[in-house]
């Protein structure tokens, strides 16, 4: 294992820096020692390091997997610059530069390489892998394998399989957050009960959260259009729906501001000229759904705006903390219009399989098919836990024993109604987080259970600086 002293060495000589953050040197400590770790770290505070260090130090290759397209080119153009060996698989590369990226992997050389979680669960990728040493496998937004979390995607679910068909490497998981539970299920899904757990705490005193109380959407529209005007440099404004987002846009583009759009409707073509355009400064502001942002690497973002309120206060942290990566001041402000509530209840009354839902899809796995859409796979992998599907080293699903009975099936059913409550009650955290009189950041503090800050008043959110007063 490494020294502190080769490690200081590397990080001064290789990555041009004098010391560490917080909580860096214990979760570089935990990889080089082979223990499987989970990284919770805010946004800005260097979790990328976390796994390059080690890749540079550990024998064998290092597989990143990360949801994040946009942000792969990024990591590897950075590497290149310091000497670090890198490679991305991904829909954006040309085929000659994917064919010597898989090369590198077939000769066994020593490298860094990015994927998605799609590309990992490929058969041909699989086969490649367990032919190639690896050393170290990074799963970054690891929030996203949970259930539990705020933004579960289904194609973290084979990752878990991957590993075990692997060997089970080391793995290192990162996030910005994650609850109690959410920490368990990524344990439970990674196959990894003893993952060690490095808490950096989710403080983050340059952010300033406000809550603004709006009684219409005229009125919400309006706040919002003056809080671009209020605010100085770049900023996003969140909407919970494409219709909302589109007729802020307009609103903003009559009204002479520089903005852009993102959302998942969007031809995959303008949405990345819309996206450079804002990380450029073309444009000042961009108006998203929460299909944006997770991995901008934008330091300069000043203000983050939620146009409607969240489903949870997960989502929330995670996009307001796009905001003031450079560490300077910034602004993140919801505007709360209680009717709003209603959109997120609509959006979590479709989230969830039932029992039909579940033997649709036992009966394509039994066909041989592997339905895509995010429902259909999180029941497959339901009936994997169930022990009525199996994956093999290739990550396909199998039948394992005798069909499940409709009883079964409504028992699995009921693990999700399970959930359904759950998010519920998130919903109704995020709301009391709307309405409270209390300090901001104790609230998220105490959500999240985070003691580290030792925090009772931020002195610097609108409830901090303007206390409600009590009528009497």
């Amino acid at each position: 294992m490494a020294t502190h002293l080769q490690i200081r060495k590397m990080l001064r000589d290789v990555f041009g820096m004098e010391q560490l953050r917080p909580g860096q040197q214990q979760v570089i400590d935990s990889v080089l020692a082979g223990r499987d770790t989970l990284a919770i770290m805010p946004t800005g505070s260097g979790k990328s390091l976390c796994y390059q260090i080690p890749a540079a130090l550990l024998k064998g290759s290092t597989v990143v997997v990360s949801p994040l397209i946009s942000l792969m080119k990024d990591q590897v153009e950075k590497l290149d610059d310091i000497g670090l060996p890198a490679d991305q698989l991904n829909s954006k590369i040309p085929a000659g530069e994917q064919a010597e990226a898989l090369q590198g992997l077939r000769e066994r050389q020593e490298r860094i390489v990015f994927c998605t979680p799609e590309r990992l669960a490929t058969p041909d990728f699989m086969s490649l892998l367990h032919k190639a040493d690896i050393g170290l496998v990074v799963v970054d937004e690891s929030h996203c394998i949970s259930r539990w979390g705020h933004d579960f995607r289904p194609a973290y679910l084979d990752i878990g399989a991957a590993l075990d068909a692997l060997g089970r490497p080391p793995v290192l998981a990162l996030t910005a957050t994650a609850t109690d539970d959410v920490v368990d299920d990524i344990r439970q899904q990674l196959g990894a009960p003893g993952m060690r757990v490095v808490n950096t705490g989710i403080y983050r005193p340059n952010l300033h959260l406000a809550v603004r109380q709006v009684t219409n959407a005229g009125e919400r529209a309006a706040e919002a259009l003056r809080l671009v005007r209020e605010n100085q440099g770049s900023g996003i404004i969140y909407t919970a729906t494409v219709k909302a987002a589109q007729d802020l846009l307009a609103a903003l583009e009559e009204a002479g501001e520089s903005v852009a759009l993102y959302h998942g409707k969007l031809h995959a073509t303008e949405r990345r000229q819309n996206q450079e355009m804002f990380m450029s400064g073309a444009r000042r502001v961009m108006v998203a759904t929460n299909a944006f942002g997770m991995g901008i690497d934008k330091p300069d973002i000043r203000f983050v705006t939620h146009l409607q309120v969240p489903a949870s206060l997960e989502a929330y942290y995670q996009e307001a903390g796009r905001a003031g990566r450079d560490g300077a001041a910034a602004a993140c402000t919801l505007l709360y219009f209680h009717e709003d509530k209603r959109v997120q209840q609509f959006f979590l009354s479709r989230n969830y399989p039932d029992a039909a839902l579940l033997r649709a899809a036992y009966d394509a796995a039994a066909r041989g098919e592997r339905p895509r859409d995010k429902r259909s796979q999180v029941a497959l992998k339901l009936l994997k836990e169930g022990g009525w599907l199996r994956q093999d080293r290739k990550l396909q699903y199998r039948l394992d024993g005798a069909a499940p009975r409709p009883l079964d099936l409504e028992r699995l059913a009921e693990h999700y109604r399970e959930k359904q409550e759950r998010d519920r009650e998130a919903l109704t955290r995020m709301v009391s987080y709307a309405q409270s009189g209390f300090c901001r950041w104790k609230l998220l503090l105490d959500y999240f259970a985070d003691e580290g800050a030792g925090l009772e008043r931020c002195g610097c959110c609108d409830n901090c600086l303007s206390p409600p007063t009590v009528q009497v």
